[in-house]
């Protein structure tokens, strides 16, 4: 019935939330399970919510988006149901109030059976220039290693403009990284060479629509072995080709999977055959 994975996507959030069954509709027609992913206590827990509403074709992963471990001006309203932006700020960007990691809170969460890894954790050094942002990110990712290493789930982490610090960070703390699954890295933006060694220490990675429209990832998914890749939509962000200019939905994983096949040079059905085997391994779903 599932030919497809959407690794990574968010149809929990509030841009979903006049249509949200019909997304899902389309993606279970498609034949796409899909993996949505928490960026703060609430969405964590309407990732929760909505696997309990679609089984077998939703599952979840829960945690904090690292722009989320301070206050910030910008506000997603893809991501926060919000009426209007505080007055002088633009609604654009992830952001809002501050969170901490609640190891009881998650904790709660992570006994549920559709939770599959802990993220979306990591490193955004996008927008921050200040070194006492930069470390309240590590000092949250650091719990969300932790955590991991606790509820024995793997990671599902972000990182943007941050590759050399969360390479650091993972060799630090490599004990705590689970042998052979220490998860994904979500919409992988680095180089080569970070891609070998996060290879090393044994992640796997996800793409998403931005294959489709550049060309920017070719040679580093050229290189990566089948068994670490995996489609992603990153849903409702990025939307792939033939649909941009539309909001993104898991259906549209499809066309990602296609471009994989196109760039390793095997079928789409092998491309996907090869990425339901990947995401059985790594989210433990049989």
């Amino acid at each position: 019935m599932f030919q497809y994975w959407d690794a990574h996507t968010h149809a929990q959030f509030p841009a979903y939330d006049d249509d949200r069954d019909a997304v899902l509709v389309r993606a279970r027609d498609a034949g796409v399970r899909m993996v949505n992913v928490g960026t703060t206590a609430k969405t964590s827990k309407a990732a929760v919510a909505l696997a309990r509403s679609y089984p077998e074709l939703c599952y979840a992963a829960i945690g904090v988006h690292p722009s989320h471990a301070s206050v910030s001006e910008y506000v997603d309203p893809s991501e926060q149901a919000v009426q209007a932006p505080p007055s002088g700020l633009q609604a654009r960007g992830v952001g809002g109030e501050a969170e901490t990691f609640d190891e009881v809170f998650y904790g709660k969460l992570a006994v549920e059976k559709s939770v599959v890894a802990i993220g979306e954790c990591g490193l955004d050094y996008f927008r921050v220039n200040d070194e006492a942002t930069k470390q309240k990110q590590r000092d949250l990712f650091i719990a969300h290693l932790k955590f991991a290493h606790d509820v024995k789930k793997p990671l599902m982490i972000h990182c943007r403009a941050a590759f050399p610090d969360l390479l650091k960070l993972l060799t630090l703390h490599y004990q705590l990284l689970t042998e052979g699954n220490p998860g994904i890295i979500h919409f992988f933006t680095g180089t080569e060479e970070e891609a070998r060694d996060l290879l090393a220490l044994g992640f796997s990675f996800t793409f998403g629509g931005v294959v489709t429209f550049v060309r920017d990832y070719d040679e580093v998914i050229k290189m990566l072995p089948p068994d670490r890749i995996l489609s992603e939509t990153d849903a409702p962000y990025v939307t792939p080709a033939p649909y941009r200019g539309k909001r993104n939905e898991p259906a549209y994983v499809v066309e990602v999977v296609r471009k994989l096949a196109e760039l390793k040079e095997v079928s789409t059905e092998k491309m996907a055959a090869q990425v339901n085997e990947n995401a059985a391994r790594i989210f433990g779903i049989s």
